[in-house]
């Protein structure tokens, strides 16, 4: 090569750089992990969809601050490794993202060190109550000032969920202790909430029973139920998603167990008691929002004009989880919009940026994203917790939408509970 073509060579890639480096100043880049193949995937694929469908639509209204948001979206497959080597690339000093929106426990818990040290926040699709101490000052995990969520943890939404059932059982006027037995894969998402929601049921007079454990995919869980029904339990915690839930459900309904189920957030929408028919009638499970699709208030008209991004006709239902993820994206949103007129949208300034409103609520969003207030000292969004019974009154063939509309599937309101802040609960 000659010394003339050398610096011909020099040239170009010094200018390519110089247009990558100013391709990258218009954009504000974001990670995001999804479960659309993993065991999670039931839930994690309208999720997803919510996220990817509202930072398209930020885009299409202008993006941030001039900025397009710049989303890598991943199925990593609910595997630890694969969201490790996602985040090595996110967090590479010449690629580094201003924010993730992550998804499972285990990698959430995984990545939590790693976010502090290197000032990266993640709104996560996991609600582990160990993601929600920023000091660590509660001695029960590890400091995780760079995690947030949208929604109540998982232990608090077991905390309400058994506090409605000790009253439940009092207002039946039955006699003796009520049995409670916490069900789930032996995984960090299910087991998040097991030690706080145990330690509760005791103080509040329950029976703790041994725990049983089913897979988090889709199986035969006879021996399950059997074992519930042989234990006399009164109140069960379903601490996985909805499709092994919908086993486990259909399973004891055969069996003739009689149950009163408490699930996780994850493990009942429409979709599932669509999928369970009436074996899905009476759970009790909290809902994120104030509202589900297509529900009075005034900001349902955002959502969907959002959800027009990925179904322009507007036809598709949406289940709860896709409305709680436009929430959480658009807190994000305005966090990073907060970053860019205070210091520019670094992972430092958009973490700032949660820290900057009490009982807030996403612009646009009034009515269907609950208020939530984020400190430096508390990461527990909100500690009001809103119960829903899910109702099947008939054969559940058919579009879910015609389902809803007709009630044969309702999210039935039972009880809005608001836990104290206790210092002892962060973290746990």
């Amino acid at each position: 090569m000659t010394i003339k073509s050398w610096l011909g060579s020099a040239a170009l890639a010094l200018l390519a750089g110089t247009f990558a480096a100013s391709a990258n100043a218009q954009q504000i880049a974001i990670g995001h992990l999804q479960d659309l193949s993993g065991g999670t995937s039931d839930v994690g694929t309208p999720s997803g969809q919510g996220v990817v469908d509202t930072f398209a639509w930020v885009n299409k209204n202008g993006g941030i601050g001039g900025k397009q948001l710049a989303v890598d979206s991943n199925d990593y497959g609910y595997q630890v490794p694969r969201a490790i080597a996602l985040y090595k690339k996110w967090s590479a000093p010449d690629n580094k993202v201003a924010a993730i929106m992550g998804w499972g426990t285990a990698d959430t818990e995984a990545l939590t060190g790693f976010l502090a040290n290197d000032k990266i926040p993640d709104m996560s699709g996991s609600y582990a109550a160990a993601l929600t101490d920023p000091e660590g000052t509660s001695g029960k995990a590890k400091p995780a000032p760079y995690n947030f969520f949208y929604g109540p943890s998982y232990s608090d939404a077991l905390r309400a969920e058994l506090t409605w059932a000790a009253e439940d059982w009092k207002a039946k006027g039955k006699p003796g202790k009520p049995k409670f037995v916490h069900m789930g894969a032996n995984h960090p998402y299910p087991n998040a909430p097991k030690a706080a929601g145990e330690a509760l049921a005791t103080e509040l007079g329950f029976e703790v029973l041994p725990p049983l454990v089913f897979a988090l995919a889709p199986g035969d869980y006879s021996a399950q139920c059997l074992s519930l029904k042989s234990s006399g339990a009164n109140y069960a915690y379903l601490g996985n998603t909805a499709a092994s839930n919908i086993s486990v459900m259909k399973a004891c309904k055969n069996a003739g167990v009689d149950v009163q189920f408490l699930s996780n957030v994850w493990g009942m929408d429409e979709n599932a008691a669509k999928t369970a028919g009436d074996a899905a009638d009476g759970v009790i499970f909290p809902l994120r929002t104030s509202v589900g699709w297509g529900g009075d208030a005034p900001g349902m008209k955002t959502v969907q004009e959002i959800a027009k991004m990925s179904d322009p006709t507007g036809k598709v239902y949406r289940p709860v989880h896709y409305v709680a993820a436009v929430c959480s994206s658009l807190y994000m949103k305005e966090a990073i919009e907060w970053a860019v007129k205070n210091g520019g949208p670094t992972g430092e300034n958009v973490a700032k940026g949660f820290h900057q409103k009490k009982d807030w609520v996403p612009a646009g969003m009034e009515g269907v994203c609950s208020p939530s207030t984020w400190t430096e000292k508390d990461h527990r969004g909100t500690m009001k917790v809103d119960l829903y019974r899910a109702r099947v009154t008939g054969p559940t063939d058919g579009d879910l939408n015609d389902l809803m509309a007709k009630g044969v599937i309702k999210l039935e309101k039972v009880k809005t509970i608001e836990l104290p802040r206790k210092a002892e609960w962060a973290g746990w």
